[in-house]
């Protein structure tokens, strides 16, 4: 035991547990994709159907595959309904990459092992993410899984290749199952990788039995759910592709500069502490691409032009799709945790003196509780605070007007929770409404223990509209954070 301790591979994977789970659970669930995908998760342990994401009991959920709710519904089902539990899948997905990049710097930065694991340990946006629920931690734990086996498969034995392989291709089907075609950017580096590096002796990548794991893997949910809701093939491919790469739909940085606003500082800031080491890998990069020209540099340098592919053609995608979010780079800090490495050894630098870490280390977690203490409005906690605080009895449901749904309070409150139109709801896209419906067709259903909320410059219109479907407003205590909160009854008898 004392030996394992003063292990710089035991250090580094103790700082990567602290900063993954220490403080996890302080923060409530945020709103608005903390508390969608958390409520997508309980709707299916509630329900028990795993089949078909809601986002209630009546509405479904298709903007991504299931295995982020799957894992998150299976934390929340074996650790209890608490924000540590709902966000633990994300801070072991963190942890994951963590160890492959250790594994993966074995073939491709010998030597580099230490810094791989301890860059991608300590730069900010694996940090943030790891402390996040969304489906990214995830897709880049698949991604890293898959990108490990094709190194193994290509820098490895041989002999093992087909293994390897296998497993690439495992690992994308579950990729495929958490963000659908976007989680194979990485084949664009493989495919472009085997073609500058031909080789008749490697296996081959498009193997049958590696083929035929990811089809069993990837494709039964896909297949299941669009016999089971007609059109829902039609949805996916138009506006969850086409839509998402080829148009500003979602309100997501399309402008042609936008990949500039929102890439440029997730790469200069996500990468910190190190971005000063992959300043001097791009600014050597034009020099490497000259060199590479030639098939026996290519040959002496596999694994540079493996990483830097790995980096330039997924960001190229992300750079020309019109959908643009600082976590869409998220896979690509593996790689960049790599080129990290190889600078280093390049330099013949040593490792970070520990006291350095620390410092850092010390700041991202002083970052993790100043979060934690925050006072905004996207923390549903609070607002189970503000609601509990105003209904003390019996709550069902809680829904919004014209509003933000707060979907965090399925988990804070044990509460479904609605998005609602004030106006008559027609022609609503059967796949993911804006609303899930109208005021008039809630109401009729008279449900009990029902807490409603709408921004206060909407108030008047929502009492005229109220009253005139035959009810009256009922104001539960203060408004909060410039929304009333009430109930909707009937009129008091005469």
């Amino acid at each position: 035991m004392p030996r394992l301790l003063r292990s710089p591979a035991a250090w580094i994977a103790l700082l990567a547990c602290v900063l993954a789970l220490a403080g996890l659970g302080l923060r409530g669930i945020w709103d608005p994709d903390e508390g969608r995908y958390t409520n997508v998760a309980l709707n299916m342990l509630d329900s028990g159907d795993w089949l078909n994401p809601h986002r209630n009991h009546e509405v479904g959920h298709w903007t991504k595959p299931p295995l982020t709710y799957w894992v998150i519904a299976s934390s929340v089902g074996v650790l209890g309904h608490t924000p540590f539990a709902a966000r633990l899948p994300s801070a072991l997905a963190y942890l994951l990459v963590v160890g492959l990049a250790w594994r993966t710097a074995r073939r491709v930065a010998p030597g580099g092992e230490r810094i791989a694991a301890l860059a991608y340990a300590t730069m900010l946006l694996p940090f943030a993410a790891s402390q996040l629920i969304t489906t990214d931690p995830f897709l880049a734990a698949c991604q890293a899984l898959a990108m490990h086996g094709f190194v193994e498969a290509r820098f490895g034995d041989r002999a093992q290749a087909r293994r390897w392989l296998a497993l690439m291709w495992g690992a994308f089907g579950l990729a495929f199952l958490t963000k659908g075609p976007p989680a194979l950017l990485p084949l664009l580096a493989i495919l472009g990788f085997d073609l500058l590096r031909a080789d008749r002796e490697r296996h081959r990548l498009f193997d049958i039995v590696g083929l035929g794991v990811f089809v069993l893997l990837a494709l039964p949910w896909y297949l299941a759910v669009v016999h089971g809701n007609p059109g829902l093939l039609h949805y996916f491919i138009g506006d969850e592709v086409y839509n998402r790469i080829a148009t500003d739909e979602f309100g997501r940085h399309g402008e042609w500069y936008g990949w500039l606003q929102v890439y440029a500082p997730t790469l200069l800031l996500g990468t910190m502490p190190w971005t000063p080491a992959l300043w001097r890998w791009a600014r050597g990069l034009p020099a490497d691409l000259r060199r590479w020209r030639k098939p026996e540099t290519r040959a002496g340098d596999a694994a540079g032009l493996l990483l830097a592919l790995w980096v330039l053609l997924p960001l190229l995608v992300f750079c020309l799709a019109r959908s643009r979010l600082p976590l869409y780079l998220l896979p690509l800090f593996l790689p960049l945790s790599l080129l990290v490495a190889r600078q280093w050894l390049a330099e013949g630098r040593r490792l970070p003196h520990w006291g350095w870490i620390a410092g850092w280390a010390a700041l991202l977690l002083g970052l993790k509780f100043v979060a934690a203490t925050m006072d905004t409005s996207k923390d549903a906690a609070a607002w189970a605070r503000a609601i509990r605080d105003r209904v003390p009895g019996e709550i069902y449901e809680v829904n919004a007007i014209d509003d933000l749904p707060r979907y965090g309070l399925h988990l804070e409150l044990g509460v479904e929770v609605e998005r609602l139109s004030l106006a008559p709801m027609r022609d609503a896209p059967r796949f993911n409404p804006a609303y899930d419906e109208d005021l008039a067709r809630e109401l009729a259903e008279r449900e009990p223990n029902v807490v409603w909320h709408t921004p206060l410059k909407h108030l008047p219109a929502v009492r005229a509209r109220v009253e005139a479907l035959g009810y009256r407003i009922e104001p539960l205590g203060a408004p909060y954070r410039d929304r009333a909160i009430f109930r909707i009854v009937p009129p008091a008898p005469r």
